[in-house]
């Protein structure tokens, strides 16, 4: 006994035996007649994101389709399409940053490996007191750098598809945050060491983070704050690698780094012209986040073996203190500096001293 063929199958069958009998719709053939005979042209990089941007394609809207569709930027969209409910960030100032495509291009053409690209083979052995120090300092970035991702991809699925730029370049940094919590990870185990003690402080921080009320306030805490301190970190690391297995692993995440706390501070930028009415709601959120900041750099597994890594040894920590003072200093300069180019002017409120008591 043949089962009953449902409605849907019936209207395929149909279909199939009209185009059988020649009878074909082609009406997809006149759609979007405003984007049809549009050349792109490559640049010097080739055919990037940004070179595709022309005619009608350009045309980035202040807010997301109304369709809520996966529907491509440009596309003619037929009103029967489906919104999918979740493209609910569609408030262009909210995620846009005007390097958002810039960045994703160079995330692709600057990819790396940390199986091969680190120069495992070149590893010595160190005193006892180095290498403890090497692996909490690794311990402490596996259990961060994983937030950089975690939090992307927390917001990344509602984000409306008219801002494939920011979507692209969200997905190239969730890769890049696997590949740096990996490298690490690595080299915690990799020389006779381990992973040592996690970090009450630095869960604070990231909780702060990955539950921040919606998508501006959570980038600007990470990619600017959190991120760019790990930046100036990465930036003077070749003071604190004892072998060139850790400066590599150090210039490599940096360029990483930098592209993420690029997005960031552009992203605030933009957001700030056109919404200035909101920039207290971004101060607020960052005296929360520079004071857990603050309180994480003092536990003793986050400070103390910088200061031996710095020093070269227990019995130098002393040494070590003055050379990471000048390390924090940088990292609050550069993060206020950031806030400046973003436009919010933290210099009088920064929960955070300029500079550590000597």
């Amino acid at each position: 006994m043949t089962a009953k063929l449902s409605p849907t199958v019936e209207r395929v069958l149909d279909h199939l035996a009209m185009m059988r009998d020649g009878k074909f719709d082609l009406s997809w053939m006149h759609a979007n007649p405003d984007g049809w005979g549009t050349h792109a042209q490559p640049s010097a990089g080739g055919l990037t994101i940004e070179d595709i941007n022309v005619g009608i394609y350009a045309d980035v809207p202040a807010h997301g389709g109304v369709h809520g569709s996966m529907a491509p930027r440009g596309a003619e969209v037929p009103p029967e399409t489906p919104s999918l409910g979740s493209y609910d960030v569609d408030d262009k100032a909210v995620v846009w940053a005007e390097n958002a495509g810039e960045l994703y291009e160079e995330a692709i053409a600057r990819q790396w490996s940390s199986a091969r690209d680190i120069p495992w083979d070149r590893l010595q052995e160190l005193p006892d007191d180095i290498e403890r120090a090497v692996c909490q300092l690794c311990t402490q970035l596996t259990e961060v750098e994983f937030i950089a991702g975690d939090l992307p991809a927390k917001w990344l699925w509602r984000i409306n598809h008219d801002y494939h730029e920011v979507k692209l370049f969200l997905a190239s940094q969730i890769f890049d945050e696997a590949r740096h919590m990996d490298v690490f990870r690595k080299r915690a185990l990799a020389n006779g060491g381990g992973l040592l003690k996690a970090s009450p402080g630095a869960e604070h921080v990231l909780r702060t983070i990955i539950e921040a009320p919606n998508y501006i306030v959570a980038s600007s805490l990470m990619h600017i704050l959190a991120e760019g301190f790990v930046l100036t970190l990465f930036r003077h690391g070749e003071f604190l690698a004892p072998t060139e297995v850790e400066k590599r692993i150090f210039r490599l995440c940096m360029q990483d780094e930098a592209r993420h706390v690029g997005y960031g501070t552009l992203h605030l930028k933009y957001f700030l012209q056109k919404h200035p009415e909101r920039a207290e709601e971004i101060h607020a959120i960052l005296d929360s986040g520079e004071e857990a900041m603050l309180a994480l750099s003092v536990e003793p597994q986050q400070m103390e073996p910088r200061l031996i890594l710095a020093g070269g040894g227990v019995d130098r920590m002393q040494e070590g203190m003055m050379r990471t003072a000048f390390l924090y200093q940088k990292q609050v300069r550069e993060y206020l500096h950031r806030l400046h180019v973003a436009g919010l002017d933290r210099e009088a409120r920064c929960k955070m001293p300029l500079e550590l008591p000597q």
